[in-house]
């Protein structure tokens, strides 16, 4: 720029600034414009003009800018919110609702399904909501009988599958359907379709984002799984149907009250181990609650006289296949109440849910067994009533004493002996087990600190029948016993001669094991059950002082729980004398080899439950501390109660593999279940935590 020009600029940027200071006063404005001569008038006049187009320019660019960068996304959001309002749901649609009103226009929400083109004017998909197996057929043509967007089959078409939509259109019979049947009982909604007037897209997909039949989703995007596996969603769909049964029977038909007990409660030794809650107060930390047992136990005293809640529960324990960390079970207390009244609550419930759901009878009464009976006849306590194969019995009285050294390096051992009626060639029999013994997953019963199993094969074309080793008397009183007949397996199993305890036995688990293997026994149908009540449990069972539990040093742990009541007179005097003899008045739930629930009578006398604690378990001062608040409550008059804990999810997993014949998991029932190492795959829980966490909560990392 010259010399000159630069001048003018800065003559024209005086004269300006003095023009606009000075004209704001008022005062000089008149005197200013006589005073500038014609030149000067010119030039600024041209510079103002200059300074308008400067100031039109830059609102100009300003608001094409805005407009630029205005991303496409906004407006696709905006039409989304002028979400047209549904008459209906997908899964509340019924054939009353459509052939009661012939040619019905309806609002429908939805996900769209896989579109077929029949030609270029002509087009069908599927309207489907992923909680329930309802879908309605769609069909979509430029040329509408009534009043519709001319354009909605364009629009579906750009539309993919799988995207949430608002759709307009009305009911009409199918092709070939122009007439309703003259019986409404063979009138379905299969036979209908939705003629489509209008579609709106509610989001979009990302491009990448492909469903077909076979796709199958991570535990990382759980959110596809459910919406896009019908096993999953139809899991939940139904846990929340049962869920509502469940409450209306305690409402409407026994009148127990719902109440919902706190999270944020205390560390206690009551059994498992616990999920500690770290508090901002230095030193002081909230614990999630295995159970709300010592709550419930509360409200007894409270003078609530019967409970119930879905409750949720939180175990810090190694994970199994049929475990959670965080788990819901239904739980139940009455108070003026014994063993046998929440029994026949929980019959009536069980059966209830079962007739609604799968139309099952289950007997009335269920059986009962102890848990003597189920560990000596089935090995565990948790039988499966469903198998083939006889009760376990004792010979070891009946067996040569060289056969018994042959299998066991015990003194004075149990020898039990179980049959396996066997189908099919003896070799191959013999073949099948031995690879089952072979299998990997079979070598703890080999590796058998007790011994091995001793397994024989029933052959009738054998000197004495393939069982030599048995001596002659032995041989003749199994035939007596079991009926045995060519192909029958016969497996031996020694143990310490003692009481049963634990949850099983080898040769239970055995038992298990191996009609699990055996292809030539028919499975049980989806819709056998065998319920069973399992009671009398010893009140408690041996332990050492590293194990999660009441923390004390008697070398004695409750079986369930401190707060379990012996069963009767004689088991409160052998409290004083011989407690590892005492029966406690507990009850399991057991279908088909799963337990659905576990409860008992509880100790409802603060004296004796304090005995049990500090003179049975050995409890200290400070755990017996613990519990306090619970020992007050039952000083306070508190009568005599009992209840139960019912595994909802097992509960929910079973009904839904009966239904759907196909089988279903703990995590499939569980919206958002955890993985085998207690991690929530999809959001990524538990995280670390920073150094900013750890100093709020008092926290230290240990190396």
């Amino acid at each position: 720029m010259s010399t000159r020009a630069c001048h003018n600029v800065r003559s024209s940027y005086v004269e300006v600034s003095n023009f606009v200071r000075l004209s704001k006063t008022g005062v000089f404005k008149d005197v200013l414009f006589r005073q500038l001569n014609v030149s000067h008038r010119c030039l600024l006049e041209r510079a103002q003009q200059r300074c308008r187009s400067l100031h039109e320019s830059s609102c100009l660019l300003h608001e094409n800018a805005v407009v630029g960068s205005r991303p496409p996304f906004i407006d696709k959001f905006k039409r989304s919110l002028s979400l047209p309002k549904a008459d209906n749901k997908v899964w509340n649609i019924s054939e009353e609702y459509v052939t009661g009103s012939p040619g019905r226009e309806v609002v429908l929400h939805g996900y769209l399904g896989p579109r077929s083109d029949l030609s270029k004017k002509l087009s069908f998909v599927t309207l489907f909501d992923t909680a329930y197996k309802k879908r309605v057929q769609i069909v979509a043509t430029p040329y509408f009988p009534r009043e519709g967007d001319q354009n909605v089959h364009e629009k579906l078409k750009s539309i993919k599958a799988n995207t949430p939509v608002a759709l307009r259109g009305f009911f009409g019979p199918k092709p070939g359907n122009r007439q309703p049947p003259s019986s409404k009982s063979t009138w379905t909604l299969d036979d209908f379709e939705l003629k489509l007037c209008d579609i709106t897209s509610l989001n979009d997909l990302p491009s990448d984002f492909i469903v077909t039949p076979d796709s199958e989703f991570s535990p990382e995007q759980r959110h596809l799984q459910i919406r896009t596996n019908q096993h999953i969603s139809g899991a939940l769909g139904l846990r929340g149907d049962i869920a509502f049964l469940c409450r209306e029977i305690f409402h409407s038909k026994l009148g127990f009250l719902e109440v919902e007990t706190p999270l944020l409660f205390k560390s206690t030794s009551e059994g498992a181990r616990e999920f500690i809650v770290p508090t901002r107060r230095k030193g002081l930390a909230y614990a999630l609650p295995q159970s709300p047992q010592q709550f419930k136990q509360i409200l007894m005293a409270s003078g609530i006289r019967e409970y119930f809640q879905f409750a949720r529960c939180f175990r810090d324990e190694d994970l199994r296949a049929d475990r959670q960390p965080e788990f819901t079970q239904l739980d139940i207390e009455k108070s003026f109440a014994e063993a046998d009244d929440v029994i026949a609550v929980v019959e009536e419930l069980i059966r209830t849910v079962w007739k609604r759901f799968l139309d099952v009878e289950l007997p009335k009464p269920f059986p009962r067994m102890t848990y003597t009976q189920a560990m000596s006849r089935y090995g565990s306590d948790k039988p499966d009533l469903r198998i083939p194969i006889q009760p376990f019995s004792r010979i070891d009285h009946l067996l040569p004493a060289d056969l018994v050294g042959k299998i066991t390096s015990l003194m004075k051992p149990i020898v039990e002996v179980m049959i396996i009626p066997g189908e099919g060639p003896t070799e191959t029999i013999r073949g099948f087990i031995r690879g089952f013994l072979d299998s990997p997953d079979n070598k703890q019963f080999l590796d058998n600190p007790a011994g091995g199993p001793g397994i024989f094969i029933y052959d009738s074309g054998k000197p004495l029948q393939g069982l030599s080793a048995f001596g002659f008397e032995a041989v003749e009183e199994l035939e007596r016993m079991f009926g045995l007949q060519d192909g029958c397996i016969v497996i031996l199993q020694a143990r310490e001669n003692a009481p049963p305890s634990g949850g099983s036995t080898a040769l239970g688990d055995m038992r298990n094991a191996i009609y699990k293997a055996l292809t030539t026994l028919s499975p049980p149908g989806w819709k056998d059950f065998s319920p069973v009540w399992i009671t009398d449990f010893p009140l408690f069972s041996p332990s050492n002082s590293s194990e999660p539990g009441q923390g004390g040093n008697a070398g004695l742990a409750s079986t369930h729980h401190p707060f379990t009541s012996p069963k009767t007179a004689r088991d409160v005097d052998l409290l004083l004398t011989d407690p590892s003899q005492v029966i406690g008045d507990h009850y399991d739930l057991v279908i088909n080899g799963e337990e659905i629930g576990g409860g008992s009578r509880r100790i409802h006398h603060a004296e004796m439950q304090e005995f049990v604690m500090r003179d049975i378990l050995k409890m200290d001062n400070e755990r017996i501390a613990e519990f306090s608040h619970l020992l007050e409550a039952l000083r306070s008059g508190c009568p005599p109660h009992a209840g139960i804990a019912l595994g909802f999810d097992r509960l929910v997993a079973m009904i839904h593999a009966s239904r759907t014949e196909k089988k279903t998991t703990l995590r499939d029932v569980i919206a958002f279940p955890k993985s085998g190492k207690g991690d929530d795959l999809m959001v990524k829980s538990p995280g670390p935590m920073t150094e900013d966490d750890l100093q709020t909560y008092h926290l230290k990392l240990r190396e």
